[in-house]
């Protein structure tokens, strides 16, 4: 229909996160933006503009179809741009996981877009022209320590998108998976070591590495990432792939040329691994 606005759903659109960005930059090109969190305080900002907020929370499903009951009868049964955004972070040792914290972060992670598609997906075939993106990230490519379950759950996220973009294309979908480095957000939180656990004697280490990986002072700028992904949304043909945030390319390239060993090396050492293993090691020898 000649003139009619296109219109977009970004999940995962809190206060200060890449949602949020992602959400203003949308608005600005003249789309008609749907914003979604958990709260709809998170979004007060978004409001104020404007963009109409949605309180969702992608791991229940009774919200999810609500919220698309809401969308279609907003734009008469049509969605073009299904952004999935929401998601959360867990920095852990594998072996001091809580296994019900894992199954959250999957399903915020991986399920709760896969459902939201699903859900949508009658939306954005009546598009005829649509796109969905997944937020996916660089950890899915990167064995980066004490975040497997993060790493597990982006690599999935990953390999959905690349089958789900094969599945739709007869629909005239494009799918699109954002594999996204650095970027100045709130998703990061705070990381320990429990008491008992088998890395203690590097707790100090375990913190100052994980501090320093996730400094904000190196990471793209939340604004300039939303940027990149929009003009990747609405531009005429977008890439299976958008690899965006700092480090990104970087990531790209050394998953293209470095072997694994080579990974598990420098990896090894960033994280103070190399220097854990001659504790244990000392440790032995006085036993």
């Amino acid at each position: 229909m000649a003139g009619k606005r296109r219109t977009v759903l970004v999940t995962g659109c809190s206060r200060g996160s890449i949602g949020d960005a992602l959400a203003r930059e949308f608005h600005t090109k003249g789309l008609t933006v749907f914003a979604a969190s958990r709260t709809l305080e998170s979004m007060e900002g978004l409001c104020a503009l404007g963009i109409r907020t949605l309180m969702l929370d992608v791991t229940d499903i009774d919200g999810i179809r609500r919220a698309k009951t809401e969308i279609a009868e907003a734009t008469g049964g049509t969605l073009d741009i299904l952004v999935n955004n929401a998601g959360q972070t867990y920095v852990r040792t594998a072996a001091d996981y809580d296994m019900a914290r894992v199954r959250a972060l999957f399903e915020a992670n991986l399920f709760g877009a896969m459902a939201m598609v699903q859900e949508f997906l009658p939306l954005l075939i009546a598009s005829g022209d649509a796109v969905i993106m997944n937020n996916g990230s660089i950890a899915g490519f990167l064995a980066s320590p004490f975040r497997s379950a993060y790493n597990a759950s982006k690599a999935a996220l990953h390999a959905y998108s690349d089958t789900l973009r094969i599945e739709l294309a007869p629909f005239n979908i494009r799918v699109v998976t954002l594999v996204t480095g650095g970027v100045k957000s709130n998703i990061s939180q705070p990381a320990s070591l429990p008491p008992d656990s088998l890395y203690a004697p590097m707790a100090a280490l375990f913190q100052e590495s994980c501090s320093r990986v996730e400094s904000d002072e190196a990471r793209m700028a939340t604004d300039d990432y939303a940027r990149a992904v929009v003009a990747e949304a609405l531009c005429a043909r977008p890439r299976p792939r958008l690899w965006a945030g700092s480090m990104a390319w970087w990531i790209w390239l050394g998953d293209a040329l470095l072997p694994r060993w080579a990974w598990d090396l420098l990896l090894t050492k960033i994280f103070g691994l190399d220097v854990f293993a001659k504790m244990v090691a000392s440790e032995k020898k006085d036993v």
